[in-house]
């Protein structure tokens, strides 16, 4: 079967936010503690909390490289030695599929893709620069997810689910915020793994102040998505010496190589506080962070079970299993996870239309060619796996 014949659905599509993502809507009284733009020096800098964030290069996107640019080096390839800066070629200004819905439907068709889970840009590195600020950080995604009903849509033609952002740190405004989205037909949202910073001090996501949150969720079977972005983790690098604000694309070797990843640990956090035996419904997708991480956890996983298995809730691992999608990397081993997650809990994801993702979403079955998995593999990777995730809400795990 040619490519052109396979059709997919793929986990991890991406957006480039207007310019008033985070202020059409913003309320009067938080304009000035949110986000602001602003000519500093002949530049236009994106201001949030009244400092320069320094996410991502360029938050306008008023240029951007092609996609799937750097492949060649996310597969650790780069014999030329260039820096990513340098990998990025020529920059264009952006296309009309990467702001509009209806040019992306017509991109969709072109690249034989029935659906797409859609995720932010610029948005999943806004939570951790207004941790100081927390009624402003609420305010700031209330926000933005009006902007993304209005721009997106949450269902758009049944093929482009677009995540709003919820974030814990107020769990009443997080309940508020889901059933806003779940009144608007949402499929999925996105949030970032980690510790949740509140008002009360850091928490983990089991702790009883979230229960309202996890129950409405469990409740709708709708996906919570844990997404690659700025984390709480942005905490740690400074302990080492490093640099406190993330900057995409630029990562100092020492920061590169710190072990330290926010998704094993929250998920580690969520199976060990018995999240998914009290809301047995939820079903959880983890995008854009591979799947390096699943072989170590599962290690840590078996021996603390082996251990004290009267002290958890379920085997961990079997539980993992039937609650969490993993969208591994194109460079990752896709045996090794099929036999680590099963075959039934891998999403394709091509992060379209970065940098780091692929330029034709569906070369990922180039790497499902070489990983030598049968064609129902082929299919449950490519497309069944993340269109059940957006199934109607009647239908369950």
């Amino acid at each position: 079967m040619t490519e052109k014949q396979v059709r997919g659905f793929d986990a991890d599509n991406h957006y480039y936010e207007a310019l008033d993502a985070f202020t059409r809507h913003i309320e009067p009284q938080f304009a000035k503690r949110c986000m602001q733009w602003a000519i500093i020096d002949g530049r236009t800098r994106l201001l949030v909390g009244g400092k320069i964030n320094r996410y991502l290069a360029n938050p306008t996107f008023d240029k951007v490289a092609d996609p799937g640019c750097l492949e060649e080096f996310f597969r650790g390839f780069n014999p030329s030695g260039k820096q990513v800066i340098e990998l990025f070629g020529d920059l264009e200004p952006p296309r009309p599929a990467y702001r509009d819905r209806d040019a992306r439907l017509a991109v969709l068709d072109e690249q034989h893709l029935d659906g797409v889970l859609l995720f932010p840009t610029l948005g999943v590195g806004m939570e951790q620069a207004l941790r100081d600020d927390l009624p402003a950080m609420t305010a700031a995604f209330r926000a933005f997810n009006q902007w993304l009903d209005d721009d997106w849509g949450f269902h758009y033609q049944e093929r482009i689910f677009a995540a709003p952002y919820i974030t814990l740190a107020d769990p009443d405004n997080a309940v508020a915020q889901l059933r806003w989205a779940l009144d608007r037909g949402a499929r999925v949202v996105v949030m970032a793994a980690g510790p949740i910073l509140t008002e009360a001090g850091w928490k983990a996501p089991a702790h009883p102040d979230f229960a309202p949150f996890w129950s409405l969720l469990n409740e709708s079977r709708i996906t919570l998505a844990y997404h690659a972005g700025d984390s709480a983790y942005t905490n740690l690098p400074p302990l080492w010496g490093e640099s406190a604000q993330a900057e995409a694309h630029r990562i100092p070797l020492m920061r590169g190589l710190l072990s330290a990843n926010g998704v094993p640990d929250m998920m580690a956090a969520l199976l060990s506080g018995g999240i998914f035996q009290r809301y047995p419904n939820l079903r959880v997708a983890i995008i854009e962070t591979g799947a390096d991480w699943v072989a170590p956890l599962f290690k840590l996983l078996k021996k603390s079970y082996g251990q004290t298995a009267a002290a958890w809730p379920g085997d961990p691992i079997e539980t993992f299993r039937r609650h969490v999608w993993v969208a591994p990397y194109y460079e990752n081993d896709l045996n090794e996870v099929k036999e680590l997650v099963g075959i039934d809990r891998i999403l394709f994801g091509s992060d379209w239309p970065h940098t780091e993702g692929l330029s034709e979403p569906l070369a990922y079955l180039k790497d499902i060619e070489q990983a030598g998995l049968s064609d129902d593999d082929r299919d449950k990777i490519i497309r069944l796996n993340g269109a059940s995730l957006v199934r109607p809400a009647a239908q369950v795990l």
